[in-house]
């Protein structure tokens, strides 16, 4: 897909041109799952797949929003709509980011979303930064990406209801080809770090389970509760501030679920610092063995793999990888593996075949280098 692609489709449907088109990618995180609510460390990369918003104001009230991928579906409502927090589904996030950002006038909104739905995959937060990178330049806001990553946060948080953490929106608006971010999700400080797999033969390989994923469904929610829950019990202001000392001295006053909670939150923390050293000293061995550590944390103490996501790691690591686990929210999703490239395709097959046994649909495969992040392109 191209901007003029995106244009001629935004012409077909309103009968004029954009007057600006933007995209902004999905993400992979490293490492570094379920920390970012917690103002822990995240370890993300911006992949290829991008979604693009092309939009045009109106000299009305009304807000048209048409997909791609609902070619069925087209959203019409009003600035009222938007101020009482209305819309549906999907379009939510884009409704809540023009909330977000204060925009108080009629918009033609056309978007083409490439990053897979519900994959884990951060396809609301590419979505959600596709749009406020095009409505900053549309209306001269002046928005820096950490600003713009607090925007559409709270157009998640408040507007679509779902309790995310910072993570996915900043790696969409700040990635940069060839590194990895280490963001801190206290004050959104960031360092490059850079990743190179093919260098040394190896290649970060993506499973979509294509099992359900939809945060809104309370799971995450929850566990986000969980967590604040340990903090204010233990007088802290998040969970970043506990090391895993503190939290076996206190472990008795902890509820067994709350302390599981918190040990995976500590014990993945730590986990991103390690990596760092692994990934700057090219031991991958040592990375892959952490990305392990990182699934059974997910799987038994946070509790958000599921079947199919235990079955494609288990799968990968008996083929052959030097690393595999769950990525994102969970319940879901994808799972990556940390492979050598002339393994590729039998640790593909060896998955398909076992998603097959235990009667699961089919799984999709692909890879990414890491990419740059959110920008204008026309």
């Amino acid at each position: 897909m191209s901007a003029s692609e995106v244009a001629a489709k935004f012409r077909e449907i309103y009968n004029r041109d954009p007057e600006v088109i933007s995209q902004a990618p999905g993400r992979v995180n490293l490492i570094g799952e379920h920390v970012d609510y917690n103002d822990g460390f995240v370890l993300p990369f911006a992949i290829s797949d991008v979604t693009y918003s092309a939009i045009a104001r109106r000299d009305d009230a009304i807000i048209q929003i048409a997909s791609r991928q609902r070619p069925k579906e087209s959203i019409r409502l009003t600035i009222e709509d938007l101020k009482s927090k209305s819309g549906s589904d999907w379009a939510r996030y884009i409704l809540g980011t023009m909330w977000s950002l204060g925009i108080e006038i009629g918009l033609d909104i056309y978007v083409d979303g490439q990053v897979p739905l519900g994959s884990g995959l951060s396809s609301s937060a590419a979505l959600e930064c596709s749009i406020a990178t095009s409505l900053n330049q549309l209306f001269n806001l002046g928005k820096s990406k950490e600003e713009l990553a607090r925007a559409t946060q709270r157009a998640e948080n408040e507007y679509v209801g779902v309790p995310c953490g910072i993570m996915d929106q900043s790696i969409s608006l700040m990635g940069r080809a060839g590194y990895a971010l280490l963001l801190d999700c206290r004050d959104l400080s960031t360092k490059l770090i850079p990743v190179d797999f093919a260098g040394a033969g190896l290649r970060l390989l993506i499973i979509d389970t294509r099992a359900h994923h939809a945060l809104v469904d309370g799971g995450y929610a929850e566990r986000r509760a969980n967590c604040e829950k340990v903090a204010r019990q233990l007088g802290m202001k998040a969970l970043r501030d506990l090391n895993i000392d503190q939290l076996e001295e206190h472990r008795s006053q902890l509820d067994p679920l709350l302390y599981r909670r918190a040990r995976h939150v500590v014990t993945e923390i730590q986990r991103v610092q390690d990596s760092l050293s692994a990934l700057t000293s090219g031991d991958f061995e040592a990375f892959g063995e952490i990305l392990n550590q990182s699934h059974q944390s997910l799987r038994d103490d946070y509790n958000v793999s599921c079947a199919e996501l235990d079955c494609a790691v288990e799968t990968a690591l008996k083929e052959g990888a030097l690393g595999a686990r769950m990525v994102g929210g969970g319940f879901g999703g994808s799972a990556i593996a940390l492979i050598y490239e002339a393994d590729a395709g039998r640790i593909s097959r060896a998955i398909e075949r076992a998603f097959a046994e235990a009667g699961f649909t089919a799984p999709k495969f692909f890879d990414s280098l890491p990419s740059d992040g959110a920008k204008v392109i026309s």
